[in-house]
């Protein structure tokens, strides 16, 4: 019998830890946004493992790839999810590597993954967005000019005898040069 998302023991998986960048697109996805509800990383998990034999650390690195480097699930949310996938007979864990252990979908988690094969297309074609997303966004020219910005204004307004003057000029050169990256 499948589950769908909510599966039989619901809760959602939220927000990956580990190398965020403070701007709200962090590893948890765009603008903080989970990436995954309820049962949703679960189904990513066994397509995975049902595609070949994986260890923890791998699936987490295939979905980092997958979103081109915006979203990595932790361990922390990894490991249980295996565990729970486990305990439903969905995945076998094999020993590997000294105390890796490496796990394979069984035939009811193959099952599962059919009965619920739409949603398993479209869980992946949402991390190839924003795989896609993150390729068209993240251009390392922009990040440098940023930067760029960002230690000028901070070396400026540190500056003891800034100008109220000064300030009001600098906040309107930056709010002329977002209207005009607006208006591109």
């Amino acid at each position: 019998m499948g589950m769908g998302l909510g599966g039989r023991f619901g809760g959602g998986f939220g927000r990956g830890h580990g190398h965020g960048r403070g701007d709200g697109e962090g590893r948890g996805g765009p603008r903080g946004r989970r990436m995954f509800d309820s049962g949703e990383l679960r189904l990513v998990l066994l397509k995975l493992i049902a595609d070949e034999a994986r260890h923890g650390y791998d699936l987490i690195r295939s979905i980092e790839e997958l979103t081109g480097g915006a979203y990595a699930p932790s361990p922390g949310v990894i490991y249980p999810t295996l565990t729970l996938l486990d305990d439903m007979g969905l995945i076998e864990a094999h020993q590997a590597e000294g105390a890796k252990k490496l796990f394979a979908a069984t035939e009811a988690g193959t099952t599962h993954l059919a009965e619920n094969a739409a949603l398993v297309e479209a869980l992946f074609a949402r991390l190839a967005e924003v795989g896609a997303e993150r390729a068209r966004t993240d251009s390392a020219s922009v990040r440098r000019a940023m930067g760029n910005l960002r230690e000028v204004l901070l070396h400026k307004l540190r500056s003891e005898d800034l100008a109220q003057e000064t300030l009001h000029e600098v906040v309107a050169l930056i709010d002329q040069a977002a209207q005009k990256i607006e208006r591109l």
